[in-house]
């Protein structure tokens, strides 16, 4: 059988539950606009319908959605260089998802980690679709026969099963049809962690809001959210093996870094025996500085939603072109009829 190469495609995509924080920023928008430049298609996603895996408002959903569009545009996602839609225009991915429930293993999904940690003790209460999510992930990817996805850690197990999942399907069939994406995961800030436990993840879902920095909080509010971040009394390294086992001290110096497109060690050799007294104004003029033209074209976006409409739209056609081909000819593959 002669090898199938696929072109070098892109893919990833958020959920729109809740506003974006500066961990959405530097952990996946910031590296989405600079993979738009690379000379490889990029296809950006705000998914829609693995947010409703949890009951959402729909008028929030719908606000989310868009405002999550306006901080990719923002963030320098240009829908002139790269695909940028809401997945529920595309059917594509839901039909994919389902001949995917059908190759994926119970088993496989029973170890997804992210699941044990949503449904909690409340497992037996949880969607079907928060269970077989991954499943639709593994379908927002292969749709486009996407070569590669930015994926922060906590995603790695998700990206494994996807890959799990087309090596499944090409065998099962005798294919070489669905291609083994490869993880992208690159940069100071992959992870951004919580401003007041450097031992969790910065979350939207966070019931502090003292805990992230919001892409929409204003110059001040960034300045006293940094001013008031846990740290710890010591000053700061001069190299990045001082920072092991300070988690607080290594997530800001992982912030300023990202901001700065520096790496941590370059930080270090600036910034190394100062104490967080001098380095967090530091931080506080260096984040405002980045962040606040970001903020208020989100404003000035969301001022217009008929025009960020009009974006997804033609976005999703575009995604649909190339979807829809890829999915005729899994049915094929599968042996469905279908009229021509």
């Amino acid at each position: 059988m002669t090898e199938v190469v696929h072109t070098p495609r892109v893919f990833s995509g958020i959920q729109p539950s809740g506003g974006l924080t500066l961990g959405n920023y530097l952990g996946a928008l910031k590296r989405f606009a600079q993979a738009q430049d690379r000379g490889i298609e990029t296809i950006y996603c705000m998914v829609d319908l693995h947010a409703i895996t949890v009951w959402q408002n729909p008028d929030d959903l719908r606000r989310a959605t868009r405002e999550l569009a306006a901080g990719f545009i923002a963030s320098g996602i240009d829908p002139e260089k790269s695909i940028l839609f809401n997945q529920s225009q595309v059917a594509e991915h839901a039909q994919l998802a389902w001949i995917f429930n059908c190759v994926a293993r119970m088993g496989w999904l029973n170890r997804m980690t992210q699941f044990k940690d949503k449904a909690g003790k409340n497992r037996e209460n949880a969607s079907v679709g928060l269970f077989a999510y991954p499943n639709l992930m593994a379908a927002d990817i292969l749709v486009y026969h996407a070569t590669h996805v930015p994926v922060g850690e906590d995603q790695k197990q998700h990206l494994e099963l996807t890959r799990d999942i087309a090596t499944k399907f090409n065998n099962d069939f005798g294919v070489d049809f669905f291609p083994i994406t490869e993880p992208v995961i690159e940069g100071a800030a992959t992870r951004v962690m919580s401003l007041r436990d450097g031992s969790k993840k910065m979350s939207k879902s966070d019931p502090s809001d003292a805990s992230r920095i919001n892409m929409t909080d204003d110059a001040d509010t960034i300045a006293k959210k940094i001013r008031k971040a846990k740290t710890d009394p010591d000053a700061l390294p001069s190299e990045s093996a001082g920072l092991a086992d300070r988690p607080e001290a290594k997530n800001l110096v992982n912030i300023y870094a990202a901001l700065a497109d520096q790496t941590v060690d370059a930080v270090l050799a600036d910034v190394g025996g100062k104490q967080f007294s001098e380095f967090k104004p530091m931080l506080s003029e260096l984040a405002v500085e980045k962040l606040s033209p970001i903020s208020g074209e989100m404003a000035r976006l969301m001022q217009d939603t008929s025009e960020i409409d009009r974006i997804l739209g033609l976005g999703a056609s575009k995604a649909s072109a190339i979807a829809r081909p890829i999915l005729e000819k899994t049915y094929d593959i599968v042996g469905m009829i279908r009229s021509r």
